[in-house]
């Protein structure tokens, strides 16, 4: 059997977007950047499986309904009875701003866990994808590090994203010393400007791109938003400019960059030479700045 697909591993998250200024009335939105890579993927007409525990509530049948009619598959998941979806309320201010008003997981220790992951969509892939979003718990470490196991058997290419809030860790030590563990094992990483400065402790992209160059991560992307975004491969490193849009809503523009970054090597494999990396490097730029043209993560 051809392998074909992407497999995704984290967390569903549904964002409470205020209708108006009161902060009283939402709108219930699917997201989450692992669910916005998993939906991304799918669209582009690529078998997406996605692994993460959901609950049996009413905002877990919404989850699960919504990636289902995204023909998501969710074969693989586990379900558990008192698993609560995360939640993040997003607040508007007076001049009609959206901001980051607070964060809610009622079920903080419920995780898919290592010994429910399936090998199934393993075999069935070409890539395995995941973020740094879980990587603060025990258990969705445990877990990570088990699918890591799987895919490597299978011969998966691995793809991260490190995709930093630092509110979800104990401190930034912790942060920086988590997420760099995991960069060392990938074959595909995306990061923003800021997250390679965080990570290197530099203070401009160049110094950050000496210092991360010693891990030696075969293809490395890094998007700087209205300036676009670089790729490096080896020696060799490409830039593609920023695109002037119309901007509505940036959330999740990185996850459209990754989804569509991530059908290029499933659809046509590694980059080959200088310009087919500038060629992957400018769909998915694009794809992230058309994403910022819309309402929502999705």
């Amino acid at each position: 059997m051809k392998k074909q697909g992407i497999t995704s591993l984290g967390e569903a998250i549904v964002d409470f977007i205020a209708a108006d200024p009161s902060n009283t009335q939402y709108q219930r939105l699917l997201g989450g950047a692992t669910v916005n890579v998993a939906v991304g993927v799918r669209r582009r007409g690529i078998p997406s499986y996605y692994l993460c525990r959901l609950g049996k509530d009413d905002t877990s049948r919404f989850v699960a309904e919504r990636l289902m009619n995204e023909n998501v598959d969710l074969s693989f998941c586990s379900y558990h009875q008192n698993k609560r979806i995360c939640s993040v309320y997003i607040h508007l201010n007076q001049l009609g701003e959206r901001y980051f008003h607070s964060y809610v997981n009622e079920t903080p220790d419920e995780w898919i866990t290592a010994d429910e992951l399936d090998k199934k969509p393993f075999m069935n892939s070409k890539i395995f994808y995941f973020g740094s979003g879980t990587l603060f718990h025990p258990v969705a470490r445990k877990t990570t590090d088990q699918a890591l196991r799987y895919a490597n058997e299978a011969n998966l290419r691995i793809a991260f994203d490190t995709n930093i809030r630092l509110k979800r860790w104990e401190n930034e030590n912790q942060c920086r010393e988590t997420i760099l563990s995991y960069v060392r094992k990938s074959d595909i990483v995306k990061m923003a400007e800021d997250e390679l400065l965080f990570l290197t402790e530099t203070a401009t992209l160049e110094q950050g791109l000496e210092q991360i160059a010693k891990l030696e991560i075969p293809f490395l992307f890094i998007t700087k938003g209205m300036d676009g975004a670089c790729a490096v491969h080896q020696n060799l490193m490409v830039q593609v400019p920023g695109i002037p849009v119309k901007t509505v809503d940036t959330t999740g523009a990185g996850d459209a960059f990754m989804a569509a970054l991530l059908s290029c090597f499933n659809d046509k494999g590694i980059p080959a030479n200088e310009a087919q990396l500038t060629e992957y490097t400018q769909f998915a730029n694009e794809a992230g700045a058309i994403s910022a043209t819309k309402f929502g993560s999705l």
